[in-house]
């Protein structure tokens, strides 16, 4: 380990690109705690839908910053920063390594650039978004976005609606953009994320992007055959949950909550839970592929086929990430 600065490790990819089981072989080699970057795992009772690790895997191989809150409360990047700065702190305390694994791509950017204080969420203001949405589109409120703030616009997919509607929000709010409120964050902003650690950074990928597709139907076909409608009514028939909780649309939550509503018939719900889950997949590609290649930490494309398209074994992904950490270390 760089004798300078302690090591933390990062592990990113794709939906249903196999992070957490290379998070947790690398435990078998590593002196390393996991630390979950994922914004649904953070929520109790949303098992099968999320993918969450299972309670014997828990049990073996514990991850911070999963079953941290309750469905009904909502959870932002910053409650992140703030939270993964604790746990790297402790697990740094025990001499261990931490190892940050996940999919939501916006929490390891937090980590590494910081955060912008933000106005407080103003409920009058995103409900008119909203219903400008609703008669507009999704698309037309980016391109409000875009007039005000073309350079967090450029960064969000036209229909990625609880992060448009966030940005939209804060001008509306306090008259100033992300992309203002981010400069003069940068003017008075900490020591960056990458000169206070040694960060190695990996990002898991299937080298065709129909296979990780393929993956997907399977994964999401597989959950509805694990229980996740009785997962969704459980939390639907508490009656304090709605649509708007950035738990309930999680991709598949959305869906099926959608067909407990009777806007979906069961096949849509199926369909439109694999393109939704498809569509993540893309935009988490999208993040990682203008990824920021930092001087100290660049990313490394860790790819589970060979350019023939042969699958590598488990132990060939562990060694192939083992190579991208330990010299490193060097």
């Amino acid at each position: 380990m760089n004798a300078q600065k302690p090591r933390v490790i990062f592990l990113m990819g794709p939906t249903a690109s196999g992070k957490t089981d290379l998070a947790i072989a690398l435990r078998e080699h590593l002196p390393v705690e996991l630390i979950s970057v994922d914004s649904t795992l953070v929520y109790r009772d949303m098992n099968i839908g999320t993918a969450k690790p299972t309670t014997e895997e828990l049990a073996l191989v514990p991850h911070k910053l999963i079953d941290i809150r309750d469905p009904s409360e909502p959870y932002s990047a910053a409650d992140f920063c703030a939270d993964a700065e604790r746990e790297i702190a402790e697990i740094h305390a025990q001499g261990k390594i931490p190892l940050l694994v996940g999919g939501t791509m916006l929490y390891f950017k937090a980590l590494l650039d910081g955060l912008a204080e933000m106005p407080e969420a103003d409920a009058e203001v995103r409900a008119k978004i909203e219903r400008d949405a609703a008669e507009f589109g999704w698309p037309y409120v980016h391109q409000q976005l875009a007039n005000v703030d073309p350079d967090i616009a450029a960064e969000i997919h036209p229909n990625h609606s609880q992060r448009l509607s966030r940005a939209l929000e804060v001008y509306r709010v306090s008259g100033k953009t992300m992309s203002q409120l981010r400069s003069e964050q940068e003017q008075n902003s900490p020591m960056p994320f990458c000169e206070r650690f040694d960060v190695v950074q990996i990002a898991i990928s299937p080298r065709d992007r129909s296979v990780l597709h393929e993956r997907i139907a399977v994964r999401f076909n597989n959950m509805i055959a694990n229980g996740l409608l009785d997962e969704v009514q459980a939390l639907y028939n508490r009656g304090d949950l709605h649509v708007d909780l950035p738990a309930v649309r999680a991709v598949g939550y959305r869906q099926v909550w959608d067909y407990f509503e009777k806007r979906l018939s069961y096949d849509e719900m199926i369909e439109r839970g694999i393109i939704a889950t498809r569509q993540l997949a893309k935009r988490q590609f999208t993040w990682l592929r203008g990824w920021q290649n930092y001087p100290s930490a660049p990313l490394n494309w860790l790819y589970t086929e060979t350019e023939a398209g042969i699958s590598l074994s488990k132990q060939e992904i562990v060694r192939c990430a083992l190579n991208f950490i330990e010299p490193a270390a060097i």
